[in-house]
């Protein structure tokens, strides 16, 4: 897949200055990075653009401006994490155009590292102005984006760009491509997702796609609720969009058109109190108590899913199938997180998961490290599950 894209092994880099799309969106609690992650996963191509000899320029937004610069959202002290990580010196210009940007990367040697301030400092940045495009463009030789959790979002850095210079994926971007190819553009099948989360209005267009490409949906978390509750099952005090039960058999209906399985949980863990370690028990499905909620799937709808996993080549998961946040009730997701890991870690499996509360789930369990791919782009991850374009991805076709 990643073959219709241009990535480093096709860009000579020694002696051109080099603009590199990062994320370096982390969180910042007084002045210090509280979770490097997205640093780290640009590492391998900036210091492969710096032993090649390249000028390692580096774009990246921070935060939400508004309207102008802010100390705030500096992305200051980010230059010092990404030092510290890379384990050479990161210089920073005040300012992402102009004469700042331009004398800063004028005193550049050939392999150093210089990150420009916020590029959301500028209004033309997220309206993918020609004028901002251009002023970016003039500070480089070429184009390389590593920021796939920034591609579905047609700004000036993540797509404008890349058709005024020759533009290439990074290591990180073209890894989550190649993953991404493999989960669902050209999979090993049985191919199974897991979809849950809170809410099916945030994920329609998921689960419209998926039911077209996967051969069994695995559906949790308050999602399956609705999905419960349009086939005439008591709920209780369960979080529940009863509004879309049509929508909900509209889905189901479609699954038999597409022969996709739909798997929901035949059992859940009830409990009278949205709170951790609240009492509970396991209840059927069709004998859910009037005030209860159910926070977690039961043990026999687990046992059913890691049949169907044992079944599959290809796992895509997006969002946990219970309140896995509160104490008591992470059983079900954890349990089969280490399923799949397991499976992966024998080699009978693919598994690509993303989202961000599906990655802290995985830490949860302890097995982010243990799928294929674990990414770390939300909206981005979301949008492709959905069978989106991504304007950021597309500009970098051949």
């Amino acid at each position: 897949m990643t073959k219709s894209f241009r990535t480093l092994d096709d860009a000579s880099v020694s002696g051109k200055r080099v603009l590199l799309r990062v994320d370096l969106n982390v969180p910042m609690e007084h002045g210090k990075v509280t979770d490097a992650t997205r640093i780290e996963r640009v590492l391998h191509t900036i210091r492969e653009i710096s032993k090649k000899g390249g000028k390692v320029i580096l774009l990246a937004h921070f935060g939400r401006p508004k309207g102008g610069p802010d100390e705030a959202n500096s992305l200051r002290p980010v230059a010092a994490a990404v030092a510290e990580h890379l384990q050479q010196p990161v210089a920073f210009a005040a300012d992402c155009i102009g004469e700042v940007a331009a004398k800063a990367i004028a005193a550049m040697k050939d392999g150093d590292v210089l990150l420009l301030e916020n590029t959301r400092f500028h209004k033309g940045e997220e309206k993918n102005d020609p004028a901002f495009v251009d002023e970016l463009a003039r500070l480089g030789d070429l184009y390389v984006n590593d920021a796939f959790s920034a591609a579905h979002r047609a700004h000036a850095s993540t797509e404008g760009i890349a058709h005024k210079l020759p533009a290439f994926a990074g290591r990180a971007m073209q890894a989550e491509l190649e993953a991404l190819g493999k989960a669902l553009e050209s999979p090993k099948r049985p191919l199974v997702a897991i979809v849950g989360g809170a809410k099916i209005s945030s994920k329609l267009d998921l689960l419209g796609n998926l039911v077209a490409k996967v051969d069994a949906l695995v559906i949790g978390g308050g999602m399956a609720n609705t999905f419960l509750n349009a086939q005439g099952l008591p709920v209780g005090k369960s979080l529940c969009e009863k509004d879309l039960a049509e929508t909900a058999r509209a889905i189901m209906a479609k699954a038999q058109e597409t022969r996709c399985a739909i798997l929901l949980p035949v059992d859940a863990m009830v409990a009278f109190h949205f709170a951790a370690n609240a009492p509970s028990h396991d209840y059927g499905v069709d004998a859910i108590p009037d005030g209860g909620m159910m926070l977690d799937i039961g043990q026999l709808s687990v046992d059913r899913i890691k049949a169907s996993i044992n079944e599959a080549a290809t796992v895509v998961w997006n969002g946990p199938l219970g309140a896995f946040e509160l104490a008591g009730f992470e059983h079900g997701t954890y349990q089969l997180a280490r399923h799949v890991a397991e499976r992966t870690k024998a080699g009978k499996l693919v598994s690509v998961a993303g989202g961000g509360d599906t990655v802290a789930a995985l830490n949860g369990a302890g097995v982010a490290h243990d799928f294929t791919y674990v990414s770390t782009a939300g909206g981005a991850f979301l949008e492709w599950m959905e069978g989106k374009a991504l304007p950021g991805v597309e500009a970098l076709r051949r």
